[in-house]
């Protein structure tokens, strides 16, 4: 019954930004762990990152450290990812999910997670 819902991805050169969004639907966003997986074509989706419900706990995978930043605003019921210094291989879809289980942590795993959105399209040329 959580709908989420992401946006903010595209076609973006080597090196450059992109900043994903995740709006949630209803009012218990705040009481939630976030993920954000990518899932590149003949691939399985993968761990990108994770927010505990605060905000105090995150988790990246090794590929995207340094480079990516998760967030979240809790008034806003919104979740994002920040991508920075982009490169080809970070190409995939992305997608947003959500948990109301064990919130206090972040989680990595893809059955951590009962909700999902749709994903959007991310695309680094070289």
């Amino acid at each position: 019954q959580v709908q989420l819902v992401e946006s903010g991805g595209g076609l973006v050169q080597a090196g450059g930004s992109l900043r994903l969004s995740c709006v949630a639907s209803g009012r218990t966003f705040s009481y939630s762990v976030v993920g954000w997986f990518r899932q590149a074509p003949g691939k399985e989706r993968e761990f990108v990152a994770t927010i505990n419900y605060s905000g105090s706990r995150t988790r990246y995978a090794d590929s995207v450290k340094g480079r990516f930043t998760i967030s979240r605003d809790n008034a806003k019921n919104t979740g994002y990812l920040q991508m920075n210094s982009l490169k080809p291989e970070d190409t995939a879809v992305y997608y947003c999910a959500a948990d109301a289980s064990g919130i206090n942590l972040p989680r990595t795993r893809r059955d951590d997670y009962a909700y999902w959105g749709q994903g959007t399209q991310v695309t680094v040329s070289s």
